[in-house]
């Protein structure tokens, strides 16, 4: 067997998967904590070995994806908040980034100061079509480099001047990579150029910078922020079973959701989207967890009126408790019951977000009614007992009071393996690997 080793570093655990590179198959998984107190490398490689006992993990290729401390932090800067701003907030998203800060039109001392504030790893600029406004971009280019700025910037507006305002920023000794226009004509929203500068600058610049690490190991090791790896995991699983699905993945302090939609007329039609449509997404719903977020599930739940009042006051009793202690474990059946009944709301209140287009600042919202398989991911998932599982993706399936219409014939399943992560981590250099991993895992019929 041709074995390699995919793991997943994120802010509590450390998930590995051995996959066998010939047949697309798990050979081995386990995890451990992710000792990010005090060098992430001890968890890692405790739970390499937990997994590789006896198939001589030293020696096997390794591919990581990281989340922890904090992962990559985004602030995008554009021309309008309707545009060009909303293009980049969307394509940060693809990117596995967490926005942290959006603005739009030309920066101030005001502007700069909210910008320095958000604390953001890496800045996203963008504005202006190829051949439309220059000034604002330009604008905002120079006021960065008079303000000293040393967080990396991707370039990725107007490409009549981003040339010359690359050099303007090195220059200034402001780290600057230039990518592709992210909106290079009106409604057509381009993210791959600026979804692999940020990647490359998470790389070079963020996972250094977070020293999560003494040495430079982890920081050769590490190929991906964590979403980035799971949506090109999705994409993997979407191009393999030739349709639209989604995925709501259920953590701790966030529920993120990923899409992937077949383009079609409307990326054309008279409604078409002046930011551009982006078929493959993602959201982050940051005031959703079953741990430091729960008590804004509850919140959120109310407000979507799925509560009663009496459920509701359980509820945000329980989601209390699970907030102040992060490593609360279930241990009765009543307690895992509550964990099932938060981790429902969390994934139906955050797909209802991500169909309505609230989150992705689409207009017309995801149309997910072709979703032909729709994955549940995230540890309350995975340890739960299948029929519990099966029940919570069940109850998000029949929510048909959420204002969006319902996937019409989406099969369930849960990422019992993780092997979204290193499907994804997996597919620039073995893509029948990875595509067979995934059909294999998340496709049983």
């Amino acid at each position: 067997m041709t074995l390699a080793v995919c793991a997943d570093v994120g802010s509590t655990y450390t998930k590995v998967a051995v996959v066998d590179l010939a047949a697309g198959a798990l050979v081995a998984a386990a995890s451990a904590p992710t000792t990010v107190r005090s060098d992430v490398l001890h968890g890692l490689d405790a739970a390499i070995a937990a997994a590789t006992t006896g198939l001589g993990g030293r020696d096997l290729p390794c591919y990581v994806c990281s989340s922890a401390g904090g992962g990559l932090r985004l602030a995008v800067i554009g021309y309008e908040p309707l545009v060009t701003a909303q293009a980049g907030r969307r394509v940060g998203l693809s990117a596995g980034a967490h926005v942290v800060h959006v603005a739009a039109g030309r920066l101030g001392a005001a502007q700069v100061s909210a910008l320095r504030a958000a604390r953001p790893d890496v800045v996203l600029l963008v504005g202006g079509t190829d051949g439309g406004d220059a000034e604002t971009i330009t604008h905002n280019a120079t006021r960065l480099a008079r303000a000293r700025w040393r967080v990396p910037v991707v370039l990725a507006g107007n490409a009549d001047v981003r040339d010359e305002l690359a050099a303007l920023l090195d220059a200034a000794g402001v780290p600057v990579t230039a990518a592709d226009n992210v909106l290079p004509r009106i409604g057509v929203l381009a993210p791959a150029g600026a979804r692999a500068a940020i990647r490359a600058v998470f790389l070079r610049h963020v996972i250094g910078g977070k020293r999560l690490s003494r040495g430079t190991r982890f920081a050769r090791l590490v190929r991906a922020a964590t979403p980035d790896a799971v949506l090109t995991g999705v994409e993997v699983l979407a191009d393999t079973i030739g349709g639209d699905l989604a995925v709501v993945d259920v953590g701790g302090a966030t529920t993120d959701v990923y899409s992937v939609l077949t383009p079609d007329e409307r990326a054309t039609g008279p409604g078409r989207e002046v930011a551009g449509n982006l078929w493959r997404a993602r959201t982050v719903e940051g005031d959703l967890g079953m741990r430091w977020s729960a008590p804004g599930v509850v919140r959120a739940a109310a407000e979507e009126r799925l509560l009663t009042a009496d459920e509701q006051e359980h509820l945000a009793a329980a989601a209390a408790r699970r907030a102040a202690d992060p490593a609360f474990l279930a241990d009765d059946d009543a307690e895992r019951d509550t964990d099932a009944r938060i981790a429902t709301l969390a994934a139906t209140v955050a797909l209802r977000r991500h169909a309505r287009g609230a989150a992705t600042g689409e207009r017309a919202g995801r149309d997910l009614r072709d979703v032909r398989l729709i994955v549940g991911s995230g540890g309350v998932l995975r340890h739960a007992p299948t029929e519990s599982a099966e029940r919570i993706l069940a109850a998000v399936l029949a929510d048909h009071a959420g204002g969006w219409p319902l996937p019409r014939a989406a099969r369930p399943v849960v990422d019992v393996d993780y092997v979204l992560a290193a499907g994804g981590l997996l597919a620039e250099e073995h893509p029948t690997a990875a595509r067979a991993l995934l059909r294999h895992h998340l496709c049983t019929d």
